[in-house]
């Protein structure tokens, strides 16, 4: 018999480890997700110079010529820079409408299809109408008939920035378990309450997937209908095609350079949006 007076055995200690108290410092977290970025800039530098001195002749270095002189011109001359970063602002105002417009449009779109059977018939053709049909003809068409001011830009950015908001959406809506719908009607729950308590918060994760895609989108859209408008306040887009005209190869490659930028500063800001909103939906694999 066991002497009750005994200690009992020691567990053995657990194999997992406890959580720590510390927090990882917020400006290692920030160079950690930044050096990435930092070593393809070098990467792109790197292959910008070996292009320039070792695969063009001297005679054509002019074509591309390397980023210290690309850089030092067009930074270092007003009459350069100045209508340059006036033109990327008006790109960017663009961008930002034509995407506010394409997520009220898509968000509501995609609602509209979620909710009855027939909406989706007639409302999805359309959607996978305006995904393929080639936005260079367009172009034209909306500079005709809607002049060339900053609604038409507007326009284009939203026609291209569209599709990924109502697909992402109307995925995300549909995304939803059975069981989950089946505790719904256990509860009685109209058809509102379905849509705000279930499905949208089901479908916030595609949302964002969504966004992030129709912002590089809307960037894109801006810029294609600055280069063929050329009446009206020019864009960034605008310059880009004088600049080509002009062989203007360190201007150029400036405006190239600062619209690369601004897209992938548009991109990451949704990016770290997504992050913070849905980022505790993959906290516990980890792949966030």
């Amino acid at each position: 018999m066991t002497d009750l007076a005994t200690p009992p055995a020691t567990l053995p200690p657990a194999t997992g480890t406890a959580p720590t108290s510390a927090r990882v410092p917020w400006w290692r977290t920030a160079l950690q997700r930044s050096a990435p970025i930092v070593a393809a800039l070098v990467g792109v530098a790197a292959i910008w110079y070996l292009v320039t001195y070792a695969v063009l002749p001297e005679s054509q270095r002019f074509l591309l010529p390397p980023p210290h002189q690309a850089y030092g011109v067009a930074f270092s001359n007003p009459n350069i820079i100045g209508p340059m970063l006036e033109s990327l602002w008006r790109s960017i105002a663009v961008a930002i409408v034509g995407l506010v417009i394409a997520v009220v449009i898509g968000v509501g779109w995609a609602t509209v299809m979620s909710q009855w059977s027939w909406a989706e018939k007639i409302l999805y053709p359309y959607a996978v109408i305006l995904q393929t049909i080639p936005i260079l003809a367009l172009v034209p068409l909306i500079g005709i008939w809607m002049g060339y001011s900053f609604a038409a830009r507007v326009t284009v950015a939203v026609i291209i920035a569209l599709f990924p908001m109502i697909s992402n959406t109307f995925f995300g809506l549909q995304s939803a378990t059975a069981a989950a719908h089946d505790l719904m009607t256990l509860n009685k729950a109209t058809r509102w309450q379905r849509l705000v308590k279930l499905e949208f918060p089901a479908a916030v994760p595609a949302m964002f997937t969504g966004l992030r895609t129709a912002a590089g989108l809307a960037v894109i859209g801006a810029i294609v209908g600055d280069f063929f408008f050329q009446q009206g306040a020019p864009g960034i887009g605008s310059l880009l095609r004088v600049y080509t005209q002009r062989l203007s190869m360190e201007a150029l490659l400036t405006a190239v350079t600062l619209t690369a930028l601004f897209g992938v500063l548009f991109f990451t800001a949704f990016a770290v949006l997504d992050r913070a909103v849905v980022g505790r939906w993959y906290g516990a694999t980890g792949k966030r």
